[in-house]
């Protein structure tokens, strides 16, 4: 993992960095997987060997970056729920901490998505769930 990657992701306060793999480096600043699911929809070739730095990776997360053909991920906190999606895809991956569950900031509560996707077995179904889920809460707003 370049350290570039993390001292940005630190200096710039943001929640993502991506390094497409032709070398181009974009920051993110949107809670949650916001960020990721816009790249899938949006722009997934810079997604597709890319080295990424995250605030937070949790099982939703790491759905999402093995869907993209993500290359390399770091996390400054890690869900132990990522490393089995990150390992299966063969994606190399470093933290600062690893915990065993990722939490929201408002209080002790497991984060939402971590609940919404821990029936999934795989990378396409933690997109389903995540997918699901958002088009629900749009529905409702």
């Amino acid at each position: 993992m370049t350290q570039q990657l993390i001292d940005l992701l630190h200096q710039q306060e943001c929640s993502l960095v991506v390094k497409a793999k032709a070398g181009e480096i974009t920051t993110f600043y949107k809670k949650g997987v916001r960020d990721l699911i816009w790249l899938l929809d949006h722009d997934a070739e810079r997604l597709h060997g890319a080295t990424i730095a995250d605030k937070v990776i949790g099982k939703a997360a790491a759905g999402l970056i093995v869907q993209g053909g993500v290359a390399e991920a770091y996390a400054d906190v890690m869900s132990q729920f990522a490393l089995p999606l990150l390992d299966e895809a063969g994606i190399a991956y470093s933290y600062g901490a690893l915990v065993d569950h990722i939490v929201i900031p408002e209080g002790d509560d497991r984060c939402p998505l971590e609940h919404i996707v821990s029936p999934a077995r795989n990378a396409t179904e933690v997109e389903n769930l995540l997918r699901e889920h958002f088009a629900e809460m749009q529905r409702l707003s």
